[in-house]
């Protein structure tokens, strides 16, 4: 077994980010907000409309029966 603890590849716990750490960062949060989630949106209300579609298909429309 090999003593890694005086290894110092890790980056420091402190002091600034670099700049290219922030703008990659900053690219893959803008790919986040602006295809991933609006994709994501709509599949979930997509995905509702068709669950309360199925259960209407199988159990009949909400209200009186027979009105």
């Amino acid at each position: 077994m090999s003593d890694t603890s005086g290894r110092h590849d890790a980056p420091p716990l402190h002091g600034a980010a670099p700049a290219i750490g922030r703008r990659a960062e900053f690219f893959v949060f803008a790919i986040i907000v602006a295809f991933i989630w609006p994709v994501v949106a709509v599949g979930v209300v997509g995905g509702y409309g068709f669950l309360i579609w199925m259960f209407q298909l199988i159990l009949g429309p909400p209200g009186p029966p027979g009105g």
